[in-house]
């Protein structure tokens, strides 16, 4: 079994409301500053993509390895953060 990071347990422990899209497990200052010149300011942003992709994790993955250069570690962490949010919160 996985273990998740602080800033994964702080995200899906929560409201997203107005986080920065670097509040995503995964998503550090390079990747966010990439992410933020696509038009995905905030964390919210990332999530509607999640959720217009259905919420299938690798159509995810594979969404943000094409947009910001994420690697596979990087995208499944941010897919699994999404991913466990939605179950608390929606």
């Amino acid at each position: 079994m996985s273990t998740t990071s602080q800033k994964h347990r702080d995200f899906v422990g929560e409201p997203m409301g107005d986080k920065p899209v670097t509040a995503l497990s995964g998503i550090g200052e390079v990747l966010g500053k990439k992410l933020e010149d696509q038009g995905y300011d905030k964390a919210y942003t990332v999530l509607g993509q999640f959720l217009l992709l259905r919420k299938d994790g690798e159509l995810f993955v594979d969404w943000l390895k094409d947009t910001c250069g994420a690697n596979s570690k990087q995208a499944g962490s941010c897919s699994q953060c999404l991913k466990e949010w939605c179950d608390s919160f929606l």
